[in-house]
């Protein structure tokens, strides 16, 4: 879990998830959570996985609490994988290419567009 870094190479100061609290000495404590929303740009290892960040090992059982109750949709992790791909090809991709571009089976990408229309609808 390296520190980010601005376009300088300095390592910038981190903030706490729960207070905002600007960290500059390096006291921070991390954790990695479950989390379907979570897909990363460019390291399909992490996706599923938050970041947590805090200011101390209260907060920190504070964002942990949280995300244990938030339920992991295996279907919202397959549209997430599905939008990155389709970020990389912006003229689109037939149901083979996107099996192939995202790891995903034909059922599996099937659930996942039926999952998103279903919250583009509630959402409106």
């Amino acid at each position: 879990m390296d520190a980010d870094r601005d376009d300088a190479g300095e390592t910038l100061p981190e903030l706490c998830d729960v207070c905002g609290a600007v960290i500059t000495d390096h006291s921070e404590v991390r954790a990695r959570v479950p989390d379907s929303s979570v897909v990363h740009p460019d390291d399909p290892e992490l996706d599923g996985w938050r970041r947590l960040t805090a200011c101390s090992a209260a907060h920190l059982a504070e964002l942990r609490d949280e995300y244990e109750r938030r339920p992991f949709i295996d279907e919202e992790q397959w549209a997430g994988k599905m939008s990155r791909a389709l970020d990389r090809h912006p003229d689109g991709l037939t149901f083979e290419q996107m099996a192939a571009a995202t790891g995903l089976t034909r059922s599996q990408l099937d659930r996942a567009f039926a999952w998103h229309n279903h919250r583009v609808r509630r959402n409106g």
